[in-house]
């Protein structure tokens, strides 16, 4: 009788900590909503031709901008009615219009640029955070982006919204593990970024 009691000998606490356990492991740590603005004057079914202008770039990784750019329009067309000129037309179109810093054009080009390669608006955004992730011994895949829609007739910012996917949870921080793959979380955060641009 002593051995069975001792087997059960604080197992109410130990119940309790698997529980709380369990409980941090449902919590939604891996994401960031994204933060939104959204010009209620704008006729967004308007638009229907748009150029994503390159990244700007705040991370180590040097191509990274360019991947989330590639990710972006893809889903962006796959998802919507939206068509988005191939990056070599917008590329030409750049140089046509003499912008010359392409990731942060100022209205007035915007403007240019939209009727040099006839398109509704335009896509600029930043590239925050991309990659791996440490803390401690834990580690996971990161993204942090913003994009904002210029409209092309005033070259004024009629959207905006940014997100964070991936990162440390709890899961990696008890078990290690090295989170989601890095094409999961690009693509959970532009999800996320398009969702609230068909608000």
């Amino acid at each position: 009788m002593k051995q069975v009691t001792d087997i059960f000998a604080g197992f109410p606490f130990k119940l309790n900590i698997l529980l709380v356990i369990a409980w941090f492991m449902t919590l939604p740590v891996h994401a960031v909503a994204a933060s939104l603005y959204h010009d209620s004057s704008m006729d967004f079914g308007s638009i229907k031709t748009v150029a994503v202008m390159p990244l700007v770039n705040l991370t180590r990784e040097q191509q990274a901008g360019d991947r989330v750019r590639d990710v972006f329009v893809t889903t962006l067309m796959a998802n919507s009615e939206i068509y988005v000129v191939p990056s070599g037309e917008v590329a030409r179109g750049i140089v046509n219009a003499g912008i010359a810093n392409p990731s942060a054009p100022t209205p007035d080009e915007v403007t240019k640029l939209c009727k040099t390669i006839k398109v509704d608006a335009v896509f600029t955004g930043v590239l925050r955070e991309y990659g791996e992730v440490r803390s401690g011994t834990a580690m996971a895949n990161a993204i942090s982006l913003s994009l904002q829609l210029m409209e092309g007739q005033t070259g004024k910012i009629v959207w905006s919204a940014d997100t964070t996917q991936g990162g440390i949870g709890v899961m990696d921080r008890l078990f290690g593990g090295g989170g989601q793959p890095l094409n999961v979380v690009t693509e959970e955060a532009v999800d996320e970024i398009i969702k609230e641009l068909f608000k």
